[in-house]
């Protein structure tokens, strides 16, 4: 009798422990493929600009790059030359969303004719480009003559 109650509180120890392990056990990062590691990351808000007021804020899509080497890139590091972006802009008042894609290249040729003189600089470090969208404050760099050109108002 004894003996047999010991065989069944070893059998119960058993099976509470193989239940606690199947709790504890989690899943690899390759079968779930939903985690990420810190480096890939990205806050939200390192990819938003806000406009003067704070009425208004701005996000950026990479849409093309152009395959052009970087010149002195011993001296810049890693960059890439942008093409073709998509500007989406939030009023915040009014919750309202605006999207417009931009052909920085043709802009650039755009306003050197019409004003002789460009400023956009459209190498931007590989970096500062976060799952596809370019970090807030290369903004300004991508979008100076869209906004000369009364392209875009922000």
């Amino acid at each position: 009798m004894i003996v047999s109650c010991m065989s069944e509180v070893n059998s119960k120890d058993d099976q509470m422990e193989s239940v606690t392990e199947s709790l504890l056990e989690t899943v690899s990062d390759a079968e779930v493929n939903s985690r990420i590691n810190f480096e890939e990351f990205t806050d939200e808000r390192a990819l938003i600009s806000y406009d003067a007021f704070g009425k208004k804020q701005m996000k950026i899509k990479v849409l093309e790059v152009s395959d052009e080497n970087p010149v002195l890139q011993w001296k810049f590091g890693d960059r890439v030359k942008i093409t073709k972006i998509l500007v989406t802009i939030k009023h915040l008042t009014t919750q309202q969303v605006e999207e417009a894609e931009f052909d920085i290249e043709e802009i650039e040729r755009e306003i050197s004719e019409k004003r002789h003189f460009s400023s956009t600089n459209r190498w931007v470090p590989a970096g500062d480009i976060k799952n596809g969208y370019v970090v807030g404050a290369m903004h300004t760099r991508l979008i100076s003559d869209a906004a000369a050109l009364d392209h875009i108002m922000f």
